[in-house]
């Protein structure tokens, strides 16, 4: 009998290849004059409006959610995107990038928690035996140094990992009930609206005013909400219907991988044999986890 193929763990693997991308954007936004939280606007609001028509043309009584299940939105806008939004973007700038991005890799940590305490998914050997394979790879891919850190810089880079971990358990429950377009449409709206009450809008139409070509910017934005946004969280959440949070938190962890290649190739960053290393065992993480799901398919 032909089984149908699972391509959840490839659709998550593709979500961080994306995300991997996200530093290019980033510091071409920050050269333009964007703070931090500001590009975390305009990246969440973009993404808002496409998740909008893509749910309009799909699927339009996608728009109707029960009154009880708004918490559950309001939780993955607020709590999710857009603490993981913003605390990840202002880490970045408090410390160094190796240092930001080793606290926003916990996440899986906190997913494997999380998903044990509400889930019951079992801590087996070989998820945990993933887990540390993943961490270590990120630490030596990050090249952290324990240099630049301060209290307030470790609290944002661990709320950016907390943030991003709450959309895999949030999300995992809002997937039993709606379909991936509308928690996605409804996670960016509730995450729009939050990022404009503290982005200083004002400051924002006067930095698109100065640019030599605004229009060619506003098209670069859309551009960046599309890579580093739609496309990734779009392929995550569908991912997460047949991959567990725990699981796919691991998967993600090719993003400091993308990011890493992303800077030898277009920033000329030197890959240290470390970094290389690190590589190898996020890689050897991901297949230490597809094998344990090919090895089920096989028993089945």
């Amino acid at each position: 009998m032909t089984k149908t193929k699972n391509y959840g763990p490839a659709l998550i693997v593709l979500a961080g290849c994306f995300w991997g991308s996200m530093g290019l954007f980033v510091r071409k936004l920050t050269a333009d004059g964007f703070s931090a939280i500001q590009i975390a606007s305009i990246r969440i609001t973009l993404a808002a409006l496409v998740f909008a028509v893509l749910l309009l043309a799909k699927d339009p009584k996608g728009f109707r959610i029960s009154l009880r299940d708004l918490p559950l939105f309001l939780g993955l806008g607020f709590g999710s995107v857009l603490l993981f939004t913003v605390c990840y973007y202002t880490a970045m700038t408090m410390m160094p990038l190796s240092t930001a991005a080793i606290l926003l890799y916990t996440s899986p940590i906190w997913i494997m928690l999380m998903s044990a305490l509400f889930f019951r998914e079992k801590l087996t050997g070989r998820k945990l035996l993933a887990l540390a394979l993943a961490f270590g790879g990120c630490v030596l891919v990050s090249g952290i140094s324990g240099e630049g850190i301060t209290t307030t810089g470790l609290l944002f880079g661990l709320g950016a990992g907390f943030g991003y971990a709450l959309y895999s358990i949030l999300g995992t429950v809002a997937l039993r009930r709606y379909s991936p377009y509308t928690v996605t449409t409804y996670t960016f709206l509730f995450a729009a609206v939050g990022s404009w009450l503290i982005c200083r809008p004002a400051d924002m139409a006067n930095t698109f005013a100065a640019a030599e070509n605004p229009i060619l910017l506003l098209l670069f934005c859309c551009l960046t909400a599309l890579v580093t946004a739609v496309i990734p969280y779009l392929t995550y959440t569908l991912g997460l219907r047949t991959v567990e949070a725990g699981k796919a938190g691991i998967l993600a962890t090719v993003e400091p991988i993308v990011a890493t290649l992303f800077g030898v190739f277009v920033f000329a960053e030197p890959l240290t044999v470390f970094s290389a290393l690190g590589i190898l065992l996020v890689l050897a993480a991901v297949a230490v986890l597809n094998w344990n799901r090919a090895t089920s398919e096989e028993k089945a």
